[in-house]
């Protein structure tokens, strides 16, 4: 019976999974389409005040899409760089719990972990998870974190030189770039509604401390606005009160009283 056994469930045997080929293709599909938004962020950085060298660099090392925009979002603001790393790290944050899942899926070598750590990001994670089996997870993984990161910095350093060209990219209307291309890829995220009225909720937040804190505190303050939703969510459902009782038992009632006549039957024989 051992030799029976099969695989943990989140990773199905490697035999009947999916091609290769189609897994290279969904993954080079996401690297693309992503990776060429590191234009918006190059052009972003450079108008903000960052240089070249700067703006290639945070791209090459933190390479994370939305904290890169809001750091850069927070300095062209005249925000403190202390506070605005800040808010970009607590965005980045969530990679770490990715990368806790995405351990256990790939069980790479421990030599390796550290290299694949700086693939970790919201398009990486998403396409690994979708693979049926460990080999596929792996490919995957490896496909859409090479084209993204490979791409992601040609374009930032396009846009970087592009912004540079323009010279005043105020002038241009290049200072929404950030806002908009950040949206963009958050909007997708916001899938529950949980997750929507969370986003609302900090959005509120921002826009009530703007004219009170210096800039790049507000996204600090709008980290509240995660707890805040869970609280009053488990306020709203907590746990199972009388009436929700009565409302299961009224539910269940047929097939209990079913039971019960059965079983009188099955006595009275």
């Amino acid at each position: 019976m051992a030799a029976e056994q099969t695989a943990p469930p989140e990773i199905r045997p490697e035999t009947g999974g999916k091609p290769d080929a189609a897994v290279v293709r969904d993954a080079l599909g996401v690297g693309v389409a992503v990776g060429l938004s590191g234009f918006a962020f190059g052009v972003t950085s450079a108008g903000s005040g960052l240089g070249l060298l700067q703006t290639c660099a945070l791209s090459l090392l933190v390479f994370t899409g939305a904290s890169q925009f809001a750091l850069v979002g927070a300095l062209a603001a005249g925000g403190n760089p202390f506070t605005a790393a800040a808010g970009a790290f607590f965005l980045g944050t969530r990679n770490a719990f990715y990368g806790l899942r995405l351990s256990q899926l790939l069980a790479l070598p421990r030599a390796l972990r550290p290299l694949a750590a700086q693939w970790v990001i919201d398009e990486t994670t998403a396409v690994t998870l979708a693979q049926p089996t460990r080999r596929a997870a792996r490919i995957g993984f490896t496909v859409t974190g090479l084209t993204l990161y490979v791409l992601w910095n040609l374009t930032t350093l396009a846009g970087a030189l592009g912004a540079q060209a323009l010279g005043d990219t105020d002038a241009w209307g290049l200072d929404a770039a950030s806002p908009a291309v950040f949206l963009a890829l958050l909007a997708p995220m916001l899938k529950s509604s949980t997750e929507r009225i969370t986003a609302a909720l900090a959005v509120v937040l921002v826009l009530a401390m703007l004219p009170v804190l210096p800039a790049g505190a507000p996204v600090l303050v709008a980290a509240l606005a995660a707890p805040v939703v869970l609280f009053l969510k488990g306020r709203s459902t907590p746990g199972e009160t009388g009436a929700d009782a009565g409302a299961r038992t009224h539910a269940a009632a047929p097939g209990a009283s079913e039971g019960i006549g059965n079983s009188a039957k099955g006595q009275a024989r």
